[in-house]
C-alpha cells in the first residue's frame, strides 16, 4: 500500500518546491533511484545496441519534468507518473529519428509486459505502440492514461486508482479491457 500522501518526504519535497523552486536538485535526490529503475527497466525493452543509455534517459525526463511551471504536483505517484510519461516519449521520439535518419528503415522494439504482449509475439515496435495508444486514447483518455501509469510508470493499480481518483475495480476492468484492445490492434499491425 502506498504511503499516505502526508507522510511521504517526497510528496513534502514536491509541495515545497511548487512554492520555492529554487532548489530541484533535492527532488531528483528523492526519486533519482525510481526513476532510474524505470529507465532501466524501458531500455532492457529496447535492441541492445540502443544508443540511450538510462542515466541519459532519467536526466532528459528530469530536465522536461522540472520546467514544468503549471503542474501541480499532487504526490510521489503523480510525479511518478508524468516522468513515465516524458520518458514514453523520449523513447518515441528517439525511434522516430532514428527511423527518419534510416529512411524509414528498423524501428526500435520494445519488450511487451507478459500481460500486453499477443501469446505469439513478445516484443512489439514502439511507434507501433505508442500508435496505438494514441488511437486508445482518442476512445478513452483515461484508459490510455491507465496503460501508461501500469506499462509505462510500472505503478499498482491502488497507486494507478489513487492518482486517477477511480476504484481499483475500475481500474482493474480498464486495464483488463486496453490491454485486450491493445493486442487487437498490435495484431492487426503485425
Amino acid at each position: 500500500m502506498p504511503p499516505e500522501p502526508d507522510r511521504d518526504p517526497t510528496t513534502a519535497l514536491l509541495l515545497r518546491l511548487a512554492q520555492d523552486p529554487k532548489n530541484p536538485q533535492a527532488l531528483l535526490e528523492a526519486v533519482y533511484d525510481e526513476l532510474r529503475s524505470l529507465a532501466d527497466a524501458y531500455l532492457r525493452r529496447e535492441r541492445s545496441d540502443h544508443t540511450l543509455q538510462p542515466t541519459a534517459l532519467v536526466h532528459e525526463a528530469y530536465l522536461r519534468l522540472i520546467d514544468q511551471t503549471r503542474v501541480d504536483w499532487r504526490n510521489r505517484a503523480h510525479f511518478v507518473g508524468v516522468a513515465a510519461q516524458a520518458m514514453r516519449r523520449i523513447l518515441v521520439d528517439h525511434a522516430r529519428a532514428v527511423g527518419a535518419d534510416k529512411r524509414g528503415g528498423h524501428f526500435e522494439r520494445v519488450e511487451l509486459d507478459a500481460e500486453l504482449a499477443p501469446e505469439a509475439a513478445t516484443d512489439v515496435d514502439l511507434l507501433a505502440l505508442d500508435g496505438a495508444l494514441t488511437r486508445l486514447g482518442e476512445q478513452s483518455e483515461r484508459r490510455a492514461r491507465i496503460v501508461e501509469l501500469r506499462f509505462f510508470g510500472g505503478l499498482d493499480v491502488e497507486s494507478v486508482a489513487a492518482l486517477l481518483d477511480i476504484s481499483t475495480a475500475t481500474v482493474t476492468r480498464e486495464w483488463r479491457f486496453a490491454r485486450a484492445w491493445l493486442t487487437e490492434e498490435l495484431r492487426g499491425e503485425a
